[in-house]
């Protein structure tokens, strides 16, 4: 597009697009998610790219903003981040800790231009190409880096991060029993941050994209079969589920039914090979079969006292139905809807701190309301995809289907009212509504959704 043929108030009185002020974003986008192993620093890149995309935005007066974003997507982005953001703030009126939860309700505010920030990367083609194919590449680096640590017992990433704390600091990330405790691999988020699973299987729709875009079924095989090996060997079961999705959505779309069967016949010859190799892969396999012990303990057991966290949540949600018990007001409620309040819990002493399940954690911690709020968001997005034309459709698929897997409801889940699964899932978000209704859209898809 140039600037004879943009609307307009799409240009300056020098006859520059606003968009060539926006160029930076894709690679802002980068940054945050390549520094998620480094979570305050990747924070405060969160807020402080937030305040330079409402800074921008209140220079020019919010003038030309069909040329970062169609309106539409404008719309979805906002749309998704207050079906996020409200529950939360009707949920701090009497919540169980009130300072608190005010306190997580004004800080969440930072999320909304942050995500326009992010909408606006990949509004054009330049900006997914970038911002799509750099978190692929940061996803491979990670899995390179995690099947590295997984043969010699080291992370590269982790150890250099480490070294670099020693000498600002003289002291490391995590504390020397932390590490001697480490039973799953950690790669470069480190043995006190296990975060390493989760994050790659909700990553994982962008490489498995990439690699099948460049170097056809062949790079889409290696890729799903390297990030699965480091997903399996991560430990975290509920990465296992999300990752379970993402092939079979992509794979389907990608190799056919027949391909795909084979591709999850050699994932259960994996599994069975670490099942045998890795003690903590067995481990959790083993934990998992306590489930069909059909009694309360061996359930509970098998989910890692998550049966007892659930119990508790349903207890929050009876007792504050309206509007739950606040953001983050889980921990502080939990003792009182405690169901085994003399017993040790699995995961040791001291209170749960959040449902580590999505329909719970939103329904104990912002009631009805904030289900039907999360409801509507997804009903939004879900009717953009509907309404998006085949070749908007395309442009959107690695995010729609990142996010859709990370918020599957029939899983285990982070706690999304936290500032980093929070920051993750909306940044998904983002993508998406950017992606599929960007500036360059196809006409009819933005007028129909």
């Amino acid at each position: 597009m140039t600037a004879t043929d943009a609307p307009h108030d799409a240009y300056d009185a020098h006859g520059t697009s606003p968009r060539v002020g926006w160029r930076w974003a894709p690679f802002w986008v980068l940054a945050y998610v390549a520094l998620w192993p480094l979570p305050g620093i990747a924070q405060s890149v969160l807020s402080l790219g937030a305040l330079i995309a409402i800074g921008r935005l209140l220079y020019v007066r919010f003038r030309g903003g069909g040329a970062l974003l169609s309106a539409q997507a404008w719309a979805l982005t906002s749309v998704l981040f207050f079906a996020y953001w409200l529950p939360e703030l009707f949920a701090a009126v009497d919540a169980a800790n009130r300072l608190e939860a005010f306190r997580e309700v004004a800080v969440d505010l930072r999320f909304l231009p942050f995500l326009w920030l992010a909408a606006a990367a990949v509004a054009d083609a330049r900006g997914r190409r970038i911002s799509f194919v750099g978190i692929a590449i940061v996803v491979g680096v990670w899995t390179l880096d995690a099947l590295i640590q997984a043969v010699g017992g080291i992370s590269p990433i982790f150890a250099a991060l480490d070294a670099g704390k020693h000498a600002v600091s003289g002291h490391g990330f995590c504390t020397d029993a932390e590490i001697t405790a480490l039973d799953r691999l950690s790669g470069a988020f480190g043995p006190c941050n296990l975060k390493l699973g989760v994050v790659l299987a909700s990553l994982s729709p962008f490489a498995l994209h990439a690699s099948a875009r460049k170097f056809g079924n062949t790079g889409w095989f290696v890729a799903a079969a390297a990030i699965g090996a480091a997903i399996l060997l991560a430990g975290s079961r509920a990465s296992w589920i999300t990752y379970g999705l993402v092939l079979l959505a992509s794979g389907w779309r990608t190799l056919g039914a027949r391909r795909l069967t084979a591709v999850f016949a050699f994932g259960a010859v994996l599994l069975a090979a670490l099942f045998f190799l890795s003690p903590q892969v067995r481990e959790r396999i083993e934990r998992t079969t306590h489930a069909l012990t059909a009694d309360a303990q061996g359930v509970d057991s098998a989910l890692s006292g998550r049966g007892r966290i659930w119990g508790a949540a349903l207890c929050m949600a009876k007792t504050h139905p309206i509007n739950g018990v606040g953001p983050r007001g889980f921990r502080d409620a939990f003792p009182a809807c405690d169901p085994e309040p003399d017993k040790i819990a699995e995961w040791g002493l001291g209170p749960a701190f959040h449902a580590h399940q999505i329909v719970l954690e939103i329904l104990s911690e912002t009631g009805l309301i904030g289900v039907l709020l999360w409801l509507a968001g997804v009903a939004l997005a879900r009717r953009a995809w509907r309404y998006a034309e085949p070749a908007a459709r395309e442009a959107a698929y690695p995010a729609m289907l990142a996010l859709a897997a990370t918020v599957f409801p029939l899983n285990t889940h982070l706690a999304f009212y936290s500032s980093f699964w929070g920051g993750a899932t909306l940044l998904l978000a983002a993508l998406y509504a950017g992606s599929l209704l960007g500036r360059d859209a196809p006409e009819s898809a933005s007028a129909s959704a």
